[in-house]
């Protein structure tokens, strides 16, 4: 009788070996991802800052810096650029004070839940404006420091988050959520840090926005 050869695709044996295979493939897989998406959201040294070696997240210090946003031809995508060091605050905040700084920002942030209205990095709501690039903002440089009586944007951010019922920006008022000066500040330098992240284009098309001016506020919806 002649010998009946069965088909591959039937062959448990082959199914075995397949799945092992599959499976070991991504499981080196995943930890490569692991490893690389570790490196690529590790904060960057205030050392690295100083010497200009670009991280998707710049240190703390990144406050003493001016930020700029632009389109980057090679990329396909808007790009944050940190330029020159500005005063925040009136001074030149140290690594220990920039750090200090930003963690009772963002604890502020949390336990105020902003994202109970506003996005931030994606996450959050829709029903106030995405605060991600929150600092670049045309309003808090070209009408809020007249608006507060302050004389930087800085400044008037804080002031607008203090007393956000004085300033009506939006139909959707902010509530009074007391924030303090000092949790002020903090949120200030949290959104201004938060602006300096490389978010891969995100949100798009923004930089052209700025440049037109047209946010209307934090570019509300």
């Amino acid at each position: 009788m002649a010998k009946n050869n069965a088909s591959v695709w039937t062959s448990i044996r082959f199914w075995r070996r397949s799945a092992a295979w599959v499976t070991g493939v991504a499981v080196v897989l995943l930890i490569f991802l692991t490893f690389d998406t570790m490196s690529q959201i590790r904060m960057g040294t205030d050392k690295e800052l100083e010497q200009g070696i670009k991280r998707r997240i710049p240190a703390p210090t990144v406050i003493n810096h001016h930020i700029d946003y632009k389109y980057d031809e090679k990329r396909g995508m808007e790009v944050p650029v940190i330029g020159k060091k500005e005063p925040f605050f009136g001074k030149e905040w140290s690594p220990k004070e920039a750090r200090a700084l930003l963690h009772l920002g963002k604890l502020t942030v949390q336990a105020k839940n902003c994202m109970d209205c506003h996005t931030l990095l994606g996450n959050g709501a829709y029903y106030a404006p995405d605060l991600t690039k929150a600092w670049l903002d045309p309003m808090w440089e070209k009408t809020m420091p007249a608006m507060t009586g302050k004389k930087t944007k800085e400044e008037a951010m804080a002031e607008f988050l203090m007393h956000p019922g004085q300033y009506r920006t939006h139909a959707r008022a902010m509530p009074n959520l007391k924030i303090t000066p000092k949790e002020a500040m903090g949120v200030v330098a949290f959104l201004k840090h938060m602006s300096s992240i490389d978010t891969n284009g995100f949100p798009r098309g923004f930089s052209k926005v700025i440049k037109e001016g047209k946010t209307g506020g934090t570019y509300a919806k």
